[in-house]
């Protein structure tokens, strides 16, 4: 069977880099007022899986849905300019 899966992905900041392997990917979005019909900017805070602890606070990254990893976790980073490797440049 040669089905393909169609997984989520979101692009957004990293916010934390405490956790080990673990990045907290803040996601923006517009969203239309139903009433006022006004554009407001909404954000929701995605847990994500680095093993190469390769990014850090203000990297813009790409992350793509999977399986759960943890409770909190499914999501892994699949690309991203990291700060890290062009200071290092």
């Amino acid at each position: 069977m040669d089905t393909k899966i169609h997984r989520k992905t979101l692009r957004g900041v990293v916010v934390s880099d405490k956790g080990d392997k673990t990045v907290v990917v803040r996601v923006s979005r517009f969203v239309k007022h139903p009433k006022y019909k006004k554009y407001m900017k909404r954000a929701k805070k995605y847990k994500a899986h680095d093993a190469e602890n390769a990014y850090a606070v203000g990297d813009v990254v790409t992350i793509e849905e999977c399986r759960p990893i943890s409770k909190d976790k499914h999501f892994k980073v699949i690309q991203g300019a990291s700060i890290k490797n062009q200071s290092d440049s």
